[in-house]
């Protein structure tokens, strides 16, 4: 299944005609995806979980093939099958993180049309809650109110009209800071893939 979305995706990116952008451009997005995150340390990774993000961006054009893109995105991250104590026992349970993350990337904007893009850069997150699925308790306080990490991501644009675009998306974040707030030993960090799927507004 997979490889017949990234076929299709393929085929509209080289047959679709698009307007090309050009330099003082301004495109608005937004975009709802599917996540599938988990963390990791320097010995070994989590089980993943999955999760959803809701986001918009402003894309500037500074060249007809390279924009600067900010995003403001409502994160889910965290993972599955983790233990936690609660002076009784210990339990598996899941952890579900919930960030706002912005995003700061260069794009680059290629192919006969220039309707693929690449992006990468820094991201920012700010931790709006954290818990714990087993029993519902919240343990923000136990994590760091701040993430900050890179992202990578490729993507098509597919023309509706002269300043309405559909897109497709495949994004990836790597964290580099330390998510507990606590951690004696190595860094635990979060990771999160994405598969958005959005609208772009030209303005003009």
């Amino acid at each position: 299944m997979k490889k017949i979305v990234i076929a299709t995706l393929i085929a509209l990116g080289l047959t679709q005609p698009i307007s090309a952008q050009k330099k003082g451009d301004v495109e608005f997005g937004v975009n709802i995806g599917y996540n599938n995150f988990s963390v990791s340390d320097a010995h070994e990774s989590s089980d993943t979980g999955s999760g959803f993000n809701l986001g918009g961006s402003i894309d500037y054009y500074v060249s007809n093939t390279w924009s600067i893109k900010g995003k403001l995105i409502y994160d889910q991250k965290g993972w599955d099958n983790g233990y936690i104590e609660n002076g009784v026992g210990s339990y598996i349970t899941d952890f579900r993180l919930n960030y706002i993350t912005i995003p700061v990337t260069a794009s680059w904007h290629f192919g006969n049309n220039r309707n693929w893009y690449l992006h990468f850069g820094p991201y920012f997150g700010f931790l709006l809650n954290a818990e714990e699925t087993r029993f519902s308790q919240d343990i923000t306080d136990g994590f760091n109110g701040n993430d900050f990490g890179f992202d990578l991501g490729i993507g098509v644009k597919i023309p509706v009209s002269n300043k309405l675009k559909l897109f497709f998306e495949l994004d990836g974040q790597g964290g580099l800071t330390d998510i507990f707030q606590q951690n004696n030993y190595s860094a635990v960090t979060n990771s999160r893939t994405s598969f958005n799927v959005g609208l772009n507004f030209l303005m003009k």
